[in-house]
């Protein structure tokens, strides 16, 4: 059974790292461009850093925007827009002014007849050269324009603009009209008053958009979009030569025929097999490196899918900048990927994984060798500098850093490329400005992957080992003794881990936690009872051992219960391991000394400590606590004391799961009698000189 669930579990564990490597490679595959890349980077007015070009394949230049606006608009000069004209209207407009004329045979019937017929002739004149509702000035399809066409069903004619009426300037000249006959006619004043020249003046000339538009959609539409060729061959730019104008329209004009032949066919495949070839050989590295160096990290579900994850999401979010013509690609804050990674992992994972994941941009990055030299700087200058960040100075100095490593690589990479600082783009500084100021973004993203994926970081350890805590604070209140006793331990651990190298956060965090199981019965433990009161006094030693084991299982179930993190059970569930209850197993035997007695009664349920800092914990409570029973605590001792405990787990196999060396043994034995010389305040004796011979 036990080696079939081996195997279940070796092979549960592959197919999750085919699922997980795969899912990468995917996501990838899609982020990733597959057209092929112009692999040339170049600015107006900047000098051609690379070697001298010569046009690869006949192309044409395209015409910038401006030149096709502009030819656009001088095209557009020459279109006469076309207005529907109404020829009813005028016809309508003499009959309302005949019948307003009312015939009443009086004598002054010929003269109004006579005035009739002037007035609608002058009508006629109006309506013949049109009426517009507005003046042609107003009409943004008149500007510039000297003349219009005229649409009367089929036929169209043209008319100059400055014989066409507006409805103010047709109504003015009807007045001037009647007004003219009113001196020709005065005994007609009276019935010419009462002409309202409103009613027969009105618009006949409506814009037709619809022909017009037609009509600049035929002339646009035959705008060529390019000016010239480019033979096969033929120069384009030497090396130093500065990108003007025209050399930079004729190099994005390559660039777009570049693009646009290669990504099409068979190239397109190839390009793909590329991709394919390029992803999987930077996933296999990663693989690699994670199975030889960091087992514990592949073998960690949640560790590897957060590592492979941040790192496609880092890829998407480059890639997603890039394709915005006014975000810059070193807008995204590619040093934060480190400095996370590094939180919830190591230096070195996090500069490898930083390498592999600039190596997945630079694939479609501008300048892919300035760009990774760049992001590679930075971020391993990133990771560095914030080797601890539990203050908050320290990522404040990091930015600082990071803006700084980028100034001095970019302004480098400057002076080798063009051997002054004349053509500096000092844009850049201000895309490498915000990118490092985004750095500042790494606090509330820790936080969120520490509750996805349950994490921690040293900022959480600090929280979590202030002593207003509440499981603290409740140890303090009901275990005095005990949070003592776990103080010390923590201080005592620290020293240690320094010294070994560990995280002396977590250590500490696991300390002051590793005995909160006490709670429950605090009285039953010795560093907590009153002199002359002990509970174990009036029950066997069975019962004794079990409260005292149970302190284990009651720690590890209240540490759930507040949701502590599992790097802090690991402390509380092994820093008895899976040693004996010995002061009550012994006991038990000297009272039954017949008897066969069932050690596992006695024995803590464990597991082993994995981790240095849980494994240098066991170690320190044991030593800690029988250092208080020595009745003398001399150098010597003290040194005893420890030897033998230590060398007592060793034997015991106490330690054979943790990350120990022999090495670190050493040191930890040599810091603990340091430390506890120093707490119990022993001297040393110094030898005494020899007397001198006279």
């Amino acid at each position: 059974m036990s080696k079939f669930h081996e195997r279940l579990m070796k092979y549960t564990r592959v197919l999750y790292w085919l699922f997980v490597f795969l899912i990468a490679a995917v996501l990838l595959f899609l982020i990733l461009p597959g057209e092929p890349k112009f692999k040339y980077e170049y600015q107006k007015g900047f000098p051609w850093r690379h070697d001298n070009l010569v046009a690869p394949f006949d192309f044409a230049i395209s015409k910038t925007p401006k030149e096709i606006e502009d030819e656009k608009a001088e095209q557009l000069k020459a279109v006469v827009p076309y207005f529907s004209f109404d020829t009813a209207v005028v016809n309508q407009k003499i009959n309302e002014l005949r019948t307003s004329f009312n015939p009443t045979g009086d004598s002054i019937q010929d003269e109004k007849e006579e005035v009739f017929q002037i007035l609608s002739d002058k009508l006629k004149t109006i309506y013949t050269n049109g009426i517009l509702q507005h003046s042609s000035a107003s009409y943004d399809e008149l500007l510039g324009k000297t003349e219009i066409r005229k649409r009367t069903g089929t036929l169209v004619s043209k008319i100059s603009t400055d014989k066409v009426y507006s409805e103010k300037t047709a109504y003015n000249e009807f007045y001037n009209e009647i007004e003219n006959i009113k001196e020709r006619y005065p005994e007609l004043n009276e019935w010419l008053s009462d002409i309202i020249i409103e009613n027969y003046i009105t618009t006949n000339l409506i814009y037709d958009a619809t022909t017009t538009q037609k009509e600049i959609d035929e002339i646009t539409q035959n705008i060529s979009p390019t000016r010239g060729m480019v033979q096969m061959g033929e120069r384009i730019i030497l090396q130093g030569e500065i990108v003007t104008g025209e050399k930079y329209q004729i190099l994005e004009s390559l660039k777009a025929s570049y693009e646009k032949e290669r990504g099409k066919g068979f190239d397109r495949y190839t390009v793909s097999v590329g991709k394919i070839i390029l992803i999987l050989s930077l996933l296999g590295l990663i693989f690699t490196f994670l199975y030889i160096y960091r087992r514990d990290t592949l073998d960690g579900f949640r560790r590897l899918l957060f590592l492979i994850l941040f790192m496609v999401s880092m890829v998407f979010l480059a890639s997603f900048f890039n394709s915005f013509p006014n975000l810059h690609i070193y807008l995204v804050p590619l040093a934060i990927f480190p400095i996370v990674v590094r939180t919830f992992f190591d230096s070195r994972t996090a500069i490898f994984m930083l390498i592999i994941t600039t190596l997945l941009i630079g694939f479609y990055a501008p300048n892919n060798y300035e760009f990774i030299l760049l992001q590679v700087t930075a971020g391993v200058v990133a990771v560095f500098s914030l080797n601890k960040m539990h203050r908050r100075v320290h990522l404040v100095m990091a930015t600082i850093w990071v803006f700084l490593t980028y100034l001095l690589v970019y302004s480098a990479l400057n002076l080798i490329h063009e051997g002054t600082f004349i053509a500096y783009n000092y844009q850049m500084l201000q895309w490498f400005a915000l990118s490092s100021l985004l750095i500042l973004l790494v606090y509330p993203l820790i936080y969120i992957f520490e509750k996805l994926f349950g994490f921690i970081s040293d900022v959480t350890l600090i929280e979590l080992s202030d002593s207003n805590q509440p499981l603290l604070r409740k140890l303090a209140e009901e275990a005095p003794g005990t949070f003592q006793h776990s103080m010390q331990i923590a201080n005592l651990a620290e020293e240690v881990i320094l010294k070994i190298g560990g995280n002396p956060f977590l250590v500490r965090a696991g300390s002051l936690y590793h005995d909160i199981g006490k709670i429950a019965k605090p009285t039953f433990f010795i560093e907590n009872q009153a002199v002359g009161m002990n509970p174990h006094d009036r029950m066997d030693y069975k019962q004794s051992a079990e409260i005292i084991i149970d302190h284990v299982r009651n720690g590890v179930r209240m540490a759930k219960k507040h949701k502590l993190p599992e790097s802090l059970v690991e402390f509380i569930a092994t820093h008895h391991g899976t040693t004996k209850a010995k002061y009550f197993y012994l006991k038990h035997q000297q009272e039954h000394p017949d008897e066969k007695v069932d050690e596992d009664t006695f024995i803590y349920p464990g597991p082993l400590p994995i981790s240095k800092e849980a494994a240098v914990v066991m170690l320190v409570d044991g030593i800690e606590a029988a250092s208080r029973s020595l009745k003398e605590k001399t150098l010597e001792n003290l040194r005893g004391l420890i030897n033998n405990m230590i060398d007592q787990k060793i034997a015991d196999k106490q330690l054979d799961h943790s990350k120990l060396t022999f090495n670190d043994i050493n040191i930890i034995k040599a810091t603990l009698l340091e430390k506890l010389i120093n707490i119990y305040h022993i001297r040393i004796e110094y030898p005494k000189e020899e007397e001198k011979k006279a």
